[in-house]
C-alpha cells in the first residue's frame, strides 16, 4: 500500500499568504505610476497574477513529482547548458534598463539570470552528492564546481547584474558549507576576491556613487542619496502601525521603482513597524522550514538542494530588506513572492515547489 505524503502545510500557507500579500502591495504601490503610464491603473497587478498563477501551478505539479528525479545527468546537465546558452543569448539583446538581462516574447519578458540561481543549486547538489565525502578535494571537486558556477557568475555579471551574482555566491558558499567545506577555503576564496571587489565597485561610477550614498545619502540629497533617503521616509512616516493601505506618498514618483526593489518601504509606510514585523516572520517560518526539511533528508541530494533553495530565498528577503532600511549599498534585488517581477516570483515558487516536495518525501 502506498504511503500518503503529508505536504507542509505551515511552509504552504506562509508562502501562498505572502503571493497574495505581494500581489496588494504591488497595486498599492504601482496604480497611480501605471495610470500615468499605460492608462491601466491594474497594469503591474495583472501581470503579477498572471505570473503568480504559473507559479503556483508549478508548485502543484512539483509537489507530486519525487524530487530525486531532478538528481539525474539527463536533467542537470541540459538544464546547466541550456541556462549557459541564455546567459550568452541575452548579452545580444537590446538594452533594457540600460542592462542587458531580459528576454522580450511579446507581452511576456523573462532574466534568464533569475533561473541561473535555481540551475546552480540544482548542479552542485548533484555534484557535491557524486562526489560524497569528497568536498575539499580540489582538483576533482573544487575545480569543476568553480569552472561552472564561475562561468555562470561572469556571464550573469556581464549582464551588469551584481546583485544577482552575490546571490549566487551565497547559494554557492551555504551548499559548499552544508557540504562540509574546510573554512580555510572560505578564506582564500575571500582573499582572492577582494582586489576584483574593490576593481567592480571603485573603477565604475554608479557602484562608487552608491557606497558613497550608504555612507553618507545626506551628503547628495538630491543625487546619490535620494534613493535611500526617500526609502528612510517612507519608513519613518509609517511609525508603528503605518498610514493605511494605499494612503502612502513616497511610492508618488518619490521611491525609484516603488513595486520592486523598494516594495519593503512602501509596507513600511502603510502598514508601519506591524506590517514589516509581519513579513519578516513569514520569512523566519520559511528559513525554518526549509531548514527542516534539510535536516529530515536522507539523501544528501536533497539535503543539500533544499539548504541551496532556502538560502536562496532567505538570502534574497535580508539582502533586499537592509538595503531600504540603509544597512547595505543599495542593491537592484527584489523582495521574493512581493515585489513585482515574473521572473523572479516563478522561480521562487519553483524553489518553493521542490522545498515542499522535499519535506513531503522526508516525513
Amino acid at each position: 500500500m502506498a504511503r500518503h505524503l503529508q505536504s507542509d502545510r505551515i511552509l504552504f500557507s506562509a508562502v501562498v499568504g505572502l503571493v497574495l500579500f505581494g500581489a496588494l502591495m504591488v497595486f498599492s504601490a504601482s496604480a497611480v505610476m501605471a495610470a500615468d503610464r499605460y492608462d491601466n491603473g491594474n497594469y503591474f497587478l495583472l501581470r503579477q497574477l498572471a505570473w503568480a498563477a504559473a507559479g503556483l501551478i508549478a508548485v502543484a505539479v512539483l509537489m507530486q513529482m519525487d524530487y530525486r528525479r531532478l538528481a539525474s545527468p539527463m536533467v542537470v546537465f541540459p538544464a546547466v547548458a541550456l541556462e549557459f546558452i541564455l546567459l550568452v543569448a541575452v548579452l545580444f539583446v537590446n538594452r533594457s534598463h540600460n542592462t542587458h538581462r531580459w528576454f522580450h516574447l511579446g507581452f511576456v519578458s523573462f532574466q534568464p539570470s533569475e533561473f541561473a540561481k535555481i540551475v546552480l543549486a540544482l548542479f552542485l547538489a548533484f555534484f557535491l552528492e557524486m562526489r560524497k565525502g569528497q568536498v575539499n578535494d580540489w582538483k576533482h571537486t573544487l575545480a569543476p564546481i568553480g569552472l561552472i558556477a564561475g562561468l555562470m557568475a561572469a556571464l550573469v555579471f556581464g549582464g551588469r547584474d551584481l546583485g544577482t551574482t552575490l546571490a549566487m555566491a551565497l547559494v554557492l558558499s551555504a551548499m559548499l558549507f552544508s557540504a562540509g567545506l574546510e573554512l580555510r577555503y572560505f578564506a582564500y576564496a575571500g582573499a582572492a576576491a577582494l582586489f576584483p571587489l574593490y576593481f567592480l565597485v571603485f573603477h565604475s561610477t554608479y557602484r562608487h556613487n552608491r557606497i558613497l550614498a550608504f555612507l553618507n545619502p545626506y551628503a547628495d540629497p538630491l543625487g546619490k542619496g535620494f534613493q535611500i533617503i526617500q526609502s528612510y521616509i517612507a519608513i519613518g512616516t509609517g511609525g508603528i502601525s503605518g498610514v493605511g493601505l494605499m494612503e502612502g506618498k513616497q511610492k508618488l514618483f518619490f521611491l525609484p521603482e516603488p513595486q520592486t526593489d523598494f516594495i519593503f518601504s512602501v509596507v513600511g509606510e502603510e502598514l508601519g513597524l506591524l506590517g514589516c514585523l509581519a513579513v519578516v516572520v513569514i520569512f523566519a517560518i520559511i528559513l525554518v522550514r526549509g531548514l527542516k526539511a534539510s535536516a529530515a533528508c536522507k539523501d544528501d541530494f536533497g539535503r543539500l538542494l533544499a539548504i541551496g533553495l532556502t538560502v536562496m530565498i532567505v538570502g534574497q528577503a535580508l539582502v533586499n530588506m537592509s538595503v531600504v532600511l540603509g544597512l547595505l549599498p543599495t542593491k537592484g534585488i527584489p523582495l521574493p513572492f512581493v515585489s513585482y517581477g515574473g521572473s523572479s516570483l516563478l522561480v521562487n515558487l519553483v524553489a518553493i515547489g521542490i522545498l515542499l516536495n522535499i519535506s513531503q518525501q522526508s516525513s
